[in-house]
This record gives C-alpha cells, structure tokens and sequence, in this order.
C-alpha cells in the first residue's frame, strides 16, 4: 500500500481527488467514410445497426443519434463513440446519413 491517497482529513473534512478524464477513442477509417453494421450477437436475436466512424470530437454523439432515431422511429443508443439503432433498415439509414452530409458505406452481410 505504497500509495497514500488522502480521502478525509479532520480539519478540512473530505478531500475529493481530481480525475482525470478519458478520451473516447473511435474507430476511424482511413478512407473517410462511415460504416454500417447490423449485429445480433449477445442480442438475443434481435437485430440492431451500427454505426461506427464518426469522430466524436467533431459531433456531439448523443444529438446525433437523437436525430436518427427520431428520423427513423425507433430506439437506440450510444455507446464507446458507436451509435446502435434498432432494427435493420440500412438502406433508410443510410439515406438519412447521406442527407446530413456524411460519406456512408454499408458494412458485412
């Protein structure tokens, strides 16, 4: 126990410590396109869409995704810098993406 962390001192009460905030890391292409995926793995068979490529530090994730699934009118969520939206329609999807000026390529089967 060589690191000596201090939590509470009796004359100052708790000590809170500063943490240092983790950057999101994303899964960028090369080529400047974002991808497609559907997956159902882990997902008890229900299929979901992800969309992975785009740099969290140039949009705001969580508006983003809140457009496309109003848009599309289904759930979804963001999770490690991926949008997950519900179902499996790719084609709408991209459509949307396209509209909002993204590059967009439809990844696996």
């Amino acid at each position: 126990m060589s690191d000596n962390h201090l939590v509470y001192s009796t004359s100052t009460g708790r000590i809170d410590q500063v943490k240092p905030e983790r950057e999101l890391e994303a899964k960028l292409f090369k080529d400047g396109f974002i991808r497609i995926e559907r997956q159902t793995k882990g997902r008890k068979g229900k299929g979901v869409m992800l969309i992975i490529g785009i740099n969290p530090k140039d949009h705001d994730l969580k508006k983003l995704a809140k457009t496309i699934k109003g848009k599309m009118g289904q759930g979804g969520a963001v999770k490690e810098s991926i949008i997950e939206v519900q179902g499996d329609d790719r084609e709408k999807l991209k459509a949307i993406l396209e509209s909002l000026k993204f590059k967009v390529k439809i990844a696996g089967g």
